[in-house]
């Protein structure tokens, strides 16, 4: 006879002590979230886009009270570009709202169904991970992009943010809050951290939390990742290569250079290194003077210094670690490649397996780089900016990993999702399947049409 008493607090019903206002997210709330009808996400996700327009005027003097005190405290230029949330980008996370919205409800997809026997049928459907723990230095527009694939999943999320962004993501918080009240879901499951202390509490193993996602620099990712026994999702840098192959076409090269480097200086997917094939070396020239009319800083070895001509103080001869830094600023090393293989193996062993390009008009060339770059995103004659989620049609992303488990390259919402078995039969029982068995059946194992749930 079995003694034991059903346990009065489930382990993942576990938080730590209660924050301030008493608000928490709990793994009811969770479930109401994920149970409830799909037009109800979909119409949060629209309210939010609604607001965000609605309140454009305060959020952007929150942002601008938060950048000023972020430029008299020192923060790096890297950091405080990813703090602007402007009117661009208010936009933008209006505009992948609304395409989130408009994309099917991923909750309950039947990703495979298989007939075990007559009248027992198996299925895999996709469901939410539970809740999410999410770290960032900067970059406010987090808060909508995180919270917003965390709401279309049925994920319940914390957005743990630096001090340096406080005010707008207060606000966006609030967003959130009132769009997830408007479609009649609980506000709970998506919360913000106001301290330290508590996100730390929240790393606990006994949180409740089921996935950590950090976004920031290499050291922050680092230091969650000692820091907690609850899976990390995340990326540690972004030391993305464009190699410039002999037979590339030097217009191309020109523009796509120009573009991985200076659309965005500071993020991830902005191109750190460009390698040159020794036969391209004459068309060099061409992409230094169109990066240097960009103010962009220069680095370059011994052989492809003298094929290039500008200010002193743009050019210098690279140092030992000009090509594996992520310069996260107007800053790029310009190395030499003997030939394909060799500009293959200089990526692979000094990238940071996140977004190499290659320019060529040789079509093998572009596939073997592709077979042969180990990243999580490869470009041919495209710009490595269009590693992200929104280009890639993913409504958002959460962050880019370079992990190989779960999830890699740009991460949107299927990221956040996991696996439920459900097998459904009429009395059948294993025994009859039994090598020997009283029944002597056999597995039909046979592949059925899936079907929505």
């Amino acid at each position: 006879m079995c003694n034991r008493k059903w346990p009065q607090t489930r382990r993942n019903s576990e938080r730590p002590p209660r924050r301030r206002g008493g608000n928490m997210v709990s793994r009811d709330n969770q479930l109401k979230l994920v149970n409830s009808p799909p037009g109800r996400r979909s119409f949060a996700l629209l309210r939010a886009a609604e607001l965000l327009q609605d309140r454009k005027g305060p959020l952007l003097s929150a942002n601008e009270e938060d950048y000023l005190d972020a430029v008299r405290s020192g923060l790096s230029s890297s950091l405080l570009q990813r703090l602007r949330f402007d009117k661009n980008k208010l936009s933008a996370a209006a505009d992948g709202l609304r395409q989130l919205a408009s994309t099917p409800d991923p909750v309950g997809e039947v990703v495979e169904r298989r007939e075990l026997d007559a009248g027992l049928v198996l299925e895999r459907q996709r469901v939410p991970i539970g809740t999410l723990l999410c770290i960032f230095e900067s970059r406010p527009d987090v808060v909508m992009q995180i919270g917003a694939l965390s709401v279309r999943s049925g994920n319940a999320v914390y957005l743990k943010g630096g001090k340096e962004s406080r005010r707008t993501n207060d606000m966006l918080v609030s967003v959130w809050k009132e769009a997830l009240k408007d479609a009649d879901l609980p506000p709970q499951v998506v919360e913000g951290v106001p301290s330290r202390e508590e996100a730390h509490a929240l790393l606990s193993s006994q949180s409740g939390v089921d996935l950590v996602i950090p976004r920031g620099s290499r050291t922050l990712v680092q230091t969650i990742r000692a820091s907690t026994d609850i899976p990390v999702l995340g990326h540690s840098e972004g030391v993305c290569f464009l190699y410039l192959d002999s037979e590339a076409c030097p217009e191309k090269a020109r523009a796509i250079a120009v573009d991985s480097k200076c659309d965005s200086p500071s993020a991830c997917n902005s191109v750190e290194s460009i390698l040159v094939h020794r036969d391209f070396l004459p068309h060099l020239e061409t992409v230094g003077h169109a990066l240097l009319a960009e103010g962009v800083e220069i680095r370059a070895d011994r052989w492809c210094f003298p094929h290039l001509s500008g200010p002193d103080h743009l050019i210098e001869e690279a140092g030992p670690d000009d090509g594996a830094v992520e310069y996260g600023r107007k800053c790029v090393s310009v190395r030499i490649a003997e030939d394909l293989m060799d500009a293959i193996r200089l990526v692979n062993r000094y990238g940071s397996g996140h977004t190499d390009s290659v320019v060529t008009e040789d079509e093998l060339v572009g596939e073997l780089f592709v077979a042969g770059v180990d990243s999580s995103s490869v470009m041919v004659n495209a710009s490595t900016r269009f590693a992200d989620g929104y280009r890639y049609g993913l409504g958002a992303e959460v962050g880019i990993s370079t992990g190989r488990i779960h999830a890699r390259g740009p991460v949107g919402m299927q990221g956040l999702m996991t696996d439920k078995w459900v097998l459904r039969g009429s009395g059948h029982v294993a025994s009859t399947y039994s090598a020997g068995g009283p029944m002597g059946r056999t597995f039909t194992h046979r592949t059925l049409k899936k079907i929505s749930v």
